[in-house]
């Protein structure tokens, strides 16, 4: 049985998009590196921008998994 948490297979590449009352409000991309996993984020309305790394895919899955949640919570429209 696979645990959503987990992902099945390294992350090549995943973007998640943000959207409240028809704007993007962030963008996220996930992306392996050499030796570890990258998070990109880009929030729209101020322009900022900046990068995780991770040891692990899994790691880097968990945290994006968090970041669309709390998104989600603000009333985000997340895909």
């Amino acid at each position: 049985m696979n645990d959503l948490l987990t992902p099945i297979a390294p992350v090549s590449q995943l973007v998640c998009e943000a959207t409240r009352d028809g704007r993007t409000v962030a963008v996220i991309r996930c992306y392996d590196g050499v030796g570890d996993t990258i998070v990109e984020y880009e929030t729209e309305s101020t322009g900022r921008r900046g990068t995780y790394r991770f040891p692990s895919a899994a790691e880097a899955f968990r945290f994006v998994q968090e970041a669309v949640l709390a998104l989600q919570y603000l009333g985000c429209t997340v895909a």
